[in-house]
């Protein structure tokens, strides 16, 4: 498994990261609202835009619910969260408005961080979520410091996967709950060492496109909690509930309001978008998964 980036590309790719984000923020925002990640849709639905924000919504509440946080028993509530490559905070500030707690939330993003401090403040939460630029991999923050750690839709940017997850244990709590929802590539079979030439090629357009490095499994994320000695580890495939996604993307982005948007953002965010076509042949083929995968930190 290809978990590692040579550390020389690592500069140059946490800036394309940043700048990617800080140019195409604005737009997401504007046509998507505050959430930058799937949404969660029930098998074969039809849906508007309305919904995709109410399945951006699901998407967090089907994730705590299969990480199983008592969220019946408010005594058990996380209190104090970080959120992994916040975006501009959509999930920090949900959950701390869920769970009465205090929220952090990193980004590579000066842009987005900024814009997620302005919006917390607007919601009345700047006492509540608080935002800054970091590196997932080297986390300003000492060890054990969380109960929720969390990360929707950026471990597929992180370059050295084992280092991402070593930093999402080591901030974590004794008995802390740890969410990592990613895209991954599918996993090998037992005969296979690599995937094949053509998955490798589809991929690394992708990579080009969104400033990813190399991919890896679902399996390939167990393993490396299994190597931190974390329990209750568990992932799921969530393709399925994710499938209406990119069309909708698609289509929003190809309105008259996306298509002025997009000209207005710059290149490497029209670079994006004409990428997308190529996520929905990847989850078509099964060579891409939307992966779910929780565990908690002993006690």
């Amino acid at each position: 498994m290809e978990l590692q980036r040579k550390t020389t590309d690592d500069g140059v790719l946490k800036k394309g990261i940043a700048e990617f984000y800080d140019e195409s923020s604005a737009v997401w925002e504007d046509i998507w609202g505050d959430h930058m990640h799937h949404g969660f849709y029930p098998p074969d639905s039809t849906v508007s835009l309305s919904d995709h924000r109410a399945a951006q919504i699901r998407m967090i509440e089907q994730a705590l619910a299969f990480a199983s946080l008592p969220l019946e028993d408010e005594s058990k509530w996380p209190k104090k969260i970080v959120d992994v490559g916040c975006g501009i905070g959509g999930s920090s500030r949900y959950l701390s408005q869920k769970f009465g707690a205090t929220a952090v939330g990193i980004t590579l993003s000066p842009v987005q961080a900024q814009r997620a401090n302005a919006l917390a403040a607007a919601q009345g939460l700047a006492n509540k979520a608080s935002f800054q630029v970091a590196d997932a991999l080297d986390q300003p923050f000492p060890d054990g410091q969380f109960d929720l750690v969390w990360s929707m839709e950026s471990g597929e940017h992180m370059p050295d996967k084992a280092k991402f997850v070593s930093e999402l244990a080591r901030v974590a709590a004794p008995g802390a709950t740890i969410i990592i929802v990613t895209w991954c590539h599918r996993d090998l079979g037992p005969d296979e060492e690599s995937l094949k030439p053509w998955e490798e090629n589809h991929l690394k357009k992708i990579c080009d496109a969104f400033y990813l490095p190399a991919w890896c499994s679902t399996a390939d994320y167990v393993k490396l909690l299994q190597s931190l000695s974390l329990q209750d580890i568990k992932s799921e495939d969530w393709s399925p509930y994710v499938a209406p996604f990119w069309p909708a993307v698609i289509r929003s982005a190809l309105s008259w309001r996306g298509l002025t948007s997009l000209l207005r953002s710059g290149l490497k965010t029209i670079k994006g978008a004409l990428a997308m076509p190529l996520m929905i042949e990847g989850f078509k083929k099964d060579l891409i998964k939307f992966s779910i995968i929780t565990c908690r930190k002993p006690e």
